[in-house]
């Protein structure tokens, strides 16, 4: 996050800097390096005027209240939200949407409700990939993993499989950001009686704007976060102003996770994405390191989505296995079992076989 303060240290050491009264110049008292009092005032003037535009930033909060808008009464009244009595979890569906099961436990829901109190979507990318196709890339997706049970690929059969559209929000932000990195490249010199290493180092300093565009927070308390984000990216082009024909046949998950609760996950996102393009500039050096950094959001506004997600879910030996796909690219993720024997046996057999190989090399160079 941008620094609204601005640490006096040492150019050459890093160490920190403090004025002695009296003395004409700011003298550093681990190094012993003497620097212009201007020529310090000239080497922090732009940190500290990043500073206090941080400080004047940083109760600046992404303008979240035109994200979704209210349901129309004929829209409200086509909606119902079915809440599941055995998890608690809230789906969506449509007027003509009698039963379902609930994605989550398995449970039959049968509670209906008028679908009140909560934002209508901005857009919606609607689902590309079908039934079909979100089998045959799980099968795709067991395939090369060699740790696999024999038992769970020979038997495996998918149990539920659900299209669930997810609450998500996107967040566009413009940053100004600088970064400061220390920099090294590496000589080495060898003589008859010694080996000398040469390390020059440099100060790199990087700054820049930035326009970051439909930047994804999931709205959906439910939805592990580690595997909606696995699944990215979707193609935003595909957005489509929402309409809910398009969740005829579908679930969709209610938010319940707000824009605003999203707000540190998305300023997060945006502040690595930031450094990492500002890194990616300090080249032709053996090594480097960040030193200082510091980004301000200049501009930031929210809008309010659903995505397609295809959830599948196996068993094997009585414990469920759930994996995720992106409903629009097919991408899958999810967590396998593994076979125990198999993890000991493979390194064993690829010893035996490596122990020959070697006895070849040394017998030949020896």
């Amino acid at each position: 996050m941008p620094e609204t303060s601005v640490s006096y240290k040492c150019p050459n050491c890093g160490a920190p800097l403090s004025y002695l009264p009296g003395a004409a110049k700011v003298t550093c008292e681990y190094c012993g390096s003497e620097l212009d009092i201007a020529a310090v005032e000239e080497l922090f003037r732009d940190k500290q005027a990043l500073a206090a535009k941080a400080l004047e930033a940083k109760q600046a909060k992404w303008d979240t209240k035109n994200a979704g808008e209210n349901w129309s009464d004929e829209e409200s009244a086509a909606l119902r939200a079915l809440t599941c009595s055995s998890c608690g979890a809230e789906l969506v569906c449509d007027e003509n949407t009698m039963a379902t099961e609930c994605v989550y436990c398995g449970n039959p829901t049968m509670i209906p409700k008028r679908f009140d109190g909560q934002l209508k979507p901005d857009f919606l990318i609607p689902f590309k990939k079908t039934k079909q196709d979100a089998v045959a890339a799980l099968k795709e997706f067991y395939k090369g993993h060699y740790l696999l049970p024999s038992n769970f690929t020979a038997n495996n059969r998918v149990e539920a499989i659900q299209p669930m559209y997810v609450p998500f929000w996107l967040f566009d932000s413009k940053v100004e950001a600088r970064a400061d990195f220390k920099a090294q490249r590496i000589h080495v010199h060898q003589t008859a009686r010694e080996v000398i290493t040469e390390t020059q180092v440099y100060s790199c300093q990087r700054a820049g704007t930035m326009t970051f565009q439909k930047i994804p927070a999931d709205g959906s308390k439910k939805m592990d976060d580690t595997y909606m984000e696995s699944i990215e990216p979707f193609d935003y082009s595909e957005l489509v102003p929402f309409s809910a024909a398009y969740l005829t046949g579908y679930l969709a998950d209610k938010y319940d996770v707000t824009a605003k609760e999203c707000v540190p996950r998305a300023d997060k996102r945006v502040e690595q994405s930031a450094l990492e393009v500002l890194e990616s500039t300090v080249n032709g050096f053996d090594g480097h390191i960040l030193e200082d950094s510091a980004v301000v959001k200049t501009e930031g506004k929210v809008c309010y989505a659903m995505v397609p997600v295809w959830i599948l879910t196996t068993r094997y030996q009585d414990k469920p296995y759930t994996f995720m796909m992106n409903g629009q690219t097919g991408k899958v993720v999810g967590t396998l079992p593994y076979d125990a024997t198999k993890a000991l046996i493979y390194p064993a057999i690829c010893t035996v076989l490596f122990i020959p190989i070697l006895y070849f090399i040394l017998k030949m160079f020896l």
